[in-house]
């Protein structure tokens, strides 16, 4: 078995979405979360970008006990000096720099050459690391870079010391099959690759953010870099909570993390909460309805044997259990459960009498509730004495 680094970047990139904005003692409250989840990294913010980040980084450098700390900067000496400021307090401390390197980027982001970008990777990287041992470089856009130039550029900052190479698919352009061979390429093209891991940043504007970023360590990528509840700039970036499971559910993989999934629904929640960003009732993993069943063959299912629908257990995450929704579309099973649950125990001939009433209370209503089903009890008592 082989274990995925997990990048938490909630506080930097999750933070981007407008509205998001967080004091510096929230920061400090989901950084500590964030740790006692297990998360290998933790991206505390961008020093450079305003004095509130800097003290960010800096109070969350003092706190974190077992994550990396890591701060980002562009391939800019000045924002390298901050950053490395910022993380001075940190136990282990992680800058991560870089630049664009699609031709994109390169003419009309930069209105610069191949030569130019590859000689300022060089310097940042170079710079950085008389400061950290511990170096990322980000190759922005990479999903759509030339693979031949993506090689040269990573094997030419590993050589000045670069620990880790973002590989990031920025716009979420990507298709699996094709982010997974520019994982696969980068591995089997750069001589010096076994210096440095290859890091997943994937983004989510087509939907494929954590196929992507599965397909990257199929192919031999060692780290993930994503955010809670897949909160992040435009559509978001790849859901922490679904590429752990995945890993975790897929044995066949060999590839598992060191997060302790039994605390991702309340880290869901405690993020969702600070960050003031609901998180949709169908989210895989940590949404409302994720283990809820309505439907009354699928409630008949669960009841019987919990993985007759469910691929995952709802304690390993941190949900207490799955719930049975009633509405009009559940069956006699789910309403005998429900009821015995607070204290009612019916008979066959009792159940389908109290059943036929609760169908039409069930019209009536979007959802019975446990509080419903006593008056249910009653009504039906009512109309057999009748």
């Amino acid at each position: 078995m082989e274990f995925v680094k997990i990048f938490d970047t909630t506080l930097r990139d999750g933070e981007q979405v407008p509205g998001c904005k967080l004091n510096v003692q929230t920061k400090l409250k989901i950084a500590a979360q964030l740790d006692e989840l297990g998360v290998d990294v933790l991206e505390a913010g961008f020093p450079i970008s305003s004095p509130g980040d800097f003290k960010s980084v800096t109070e969350i450098s003092k706190l974190i006990k077992n994550s990396v700390v890591c701060a980002l900067s562009r391939a800019v000496a000045k924002d390298i000096e901050v950053a490395a400021e910022a993380l001075k307090h940190a136990k282990r401390p992680r800058i991560h720099t870089g630049i664009g390197t699609s031709d994109n980027h390169i003419k009309y982001k930069f209105n610069a050459t191949r030569e130019q970008i590859l000689e300022r990777a060089i310097k940042a990287v170079s710079y950085a690391k008389t400061f950290v041992e511990d170096v990322e470089f980000y190759a922005e856009d990479a999903g759509r870079t030339d693979n031949d130039f993506l090689a040269e550029i990573c094997e030419k900052v590993i050589a000045v010391g670069a620990t880790v190479l973002n590989i990031p698919d920025t716009t979420g352009y990507c298709l699996p099959e094709e982010y997974g061979a520019k994982i696969k390429y980068l591995k089997e093209n750069i001589k010096n690759i076994d210096k440095a891991i290859l890091s997943c940043h994937c983004h989510n504007d087509l939907g494929l953010a954590t196929a992507n970023s599965i397909a990257g360590v199929q192919n031999g990528a060692r780290q993930i870099e994503c955010t809670m509840n897949g909160i992040g700039e435009r559509a978001g970036n790849t859901s922490l909570e679904e590429v752990v499971m995945i890993l975790r559910q897929h044995p066949y993989l060999r590839l598992d993390t060191r997060i302790n999934s039994k605390m991702l629904y309340q880290t869901s929640r405690l993020v969702s909460n600070e960050m003031g960003m609901p998180v949709q009732p169908n989210k895989a993993i940590v949404g409302m309805n994720a283990f809820a069943h309505s439907s009354g063959i699928h409630q008949d299912g669960v009841i019987k044997k919990r993985d007759t629908y469910e691929i995952i257990n709802p304690k390993d995450v941190g949900v207490t259990d799955s719930a049975i929704v009633l509405t009009a579309r559940s069956g006699r099973a789910a309403l005998a459960f429900r009821a015995k649950k607070i204290g009612y125990e019916f008979d066959k001939l009792e159940l389908d009498r109290v059943y036929d009433q609760f169908l039409i209370w069930a019209d009536r209503k979007k959802e019975i509730k446990d509080e419903d089903i006593p008056a249910i009890v009653r009504e039906s008592i009512v109309l057999i004495k009748n």
